[in-house]
């Protein structure tokens, strides 16, 4: 007979986006849950993100997909109250610089149509009209609507809040307990403590694949980004954030060969500042920045927006993102015990789907349908990697 979830709680591995999502909607449905949390909410990469809710950069196919169902999911809640304030809707530029990346955004335009997404193409003679203050190199841009920003640690405290959450900090879990008669999840180890579950959700980051027994599937990415002093009339020319080209390229698993993967994104942020990134560092583990990094970032800045090059950089930052090895995000119920669930790797996109990850799952645990197609992310398309309890 299958257990009731309500007591024992469910627990929650990670006070990311996606845990204290997760927790958040399984609470506010009445689920008893309990939120552990290794460091201090949004001590990760939620903590270091560039807060873009955005499908303007992502690979077509089910990332896509889901990104615009992330999106729309915060213009809801944003609607409806629970993100008021927060998330603040804008359209992305993607720029394209030369006329082969004119090529690679012109498919990409197609792509993000055929997905659904609003899109508009701007020719050069488009873009000083649209993007004033854009240098005059660039030979095309794509506009894309109902994009959006939000800041991941400002979205954390919200639903913590909002669900009336207490997080326990400082809680690292260190492996599951299994009841050897059924196989099921009964608990989690902290420390010398074991504390009963009903159920586990595992949304912690880079330490999710060990404690689901696939440690081999993910691996990280650092992500070095810059914050720049305030400057308004530059910042309130710029309609919304800007991506270029290279940023697509980047992505692409035939550009690997650059251990960095620069592709520079330029942020409007509400304070009059621009914040501008990023690498994608291939097994980087370390949190500092280096001026070869800040020093490329900026320049590519100063070669799409040609004012930024009056601006001081006043902060540079830098997070570890999980990506696993197929470039998508885990999200659904092990195959080892149906009352074990993991939602991690999802690299740059956490905050963009995060709010919506947390919906999907805690409608899993609840025993309801998702709400969206999961196929593409189920953690059992890893049955030939070591699984082991």
């Amino acid at each position: 007979m299958r257990k009731e979830l309500s007591s024992p709680p469910v627990v929650i591995v990670g006070a990311g986006i996606v845990g204290a999502a997760t927790a958040a909607f399984l609470s506010l449905s009445g689920v008893p849950v309990r939120l552990l949390e290794a460091a201090v909410p949004a001590a990760e990469a939620t903590g270091a993100a560039d807060g873009a809710v955005s499908v303007a950069s992502k690979r077509p196919g089910p990332m896509m997909t889901i990104a615009r169902a992330g999106a729309a999911l915060y213009r809801t809640l944003a609607d409806e109250g629970l993100f008021a304030g927060l998330f603040h809707s804008r359209p992305t530029f993607l720029i394209a610089m030369n006329d082969t990346e004119a090529e690679v955004l012109s498919a990409h335009a197609g792509s993000l149509t055929e997905a659904g997404a609003a899109v508009r193409w701007l020719a050069r003679a488009d873009i000083g009209r649209r993007l004033p203050r854009i240098s005059t190199a660039a030979v095309a841009a794509l506009e894309v609507e109902d994009e959006g920003h939000a800041v991941g640690y400002d979205i954390v405290a919200r639903l913590i809040a909002a669900a009336g959450l207490t997080v326990e900090r400082n809680t690292p879990v260190s492996g599951l307990e299994f009841d050897r008669a059924d196989g099921r999840v009964s608990g989690v180890r902290t420390g010398e403590r074991v504390i009963p579950a009903s159920a586990v959700v595992v949304a912690a980051g880079g330490g999710a694949g060990r404690l689901v027994g696939l440690p081999d599937v993910s691996r990280p990415r650092r992500g070095q980004q810059l914050v720049t002093e305030r400057a308004p009339g530059l910042n309130g020319a710029l309609p919304g954030s800007l991506l270029s080209c290279s940023y697509l390229l980047s992505k692409k698993a035939e550009h690997a060969g650059d251990p960095r993967g620069y592709g520079v994104v330029i942020d409007p942020l509400r304070t009059g500042q621009f914040l501008i990134g990023s690498t994608r560092e291939e097994g980087a583990t370390g949190r500092e920045n280096d001026i070869e990094a800040v020093a490329r970032l900026a320049a590519s800045a100063r070669e799409m927006v040609p004012e930024l090059a009056r601006l001081r950089v006043i902060r540079c930052f830098a997070g570890i993102r999980t990506a696993m090895c197929d470039g998508l995000p885990m999200i659904g119920r092990m195959p080892t015990a149906d009352n074990l669930f993991v939602a991690a790797g999802f690299e740059g996109d956490g905050i963009c789907l995060g709010p919506l990850t947390g919906r999907v799952v805690a409608n899993l645990v609840q025993g309801r349908e998702p709400g969206i197609d999961l196929s593409a992310f189920d953690p059992a398309r890893f049955s030939g990697e070591r699984i082991a309890a």
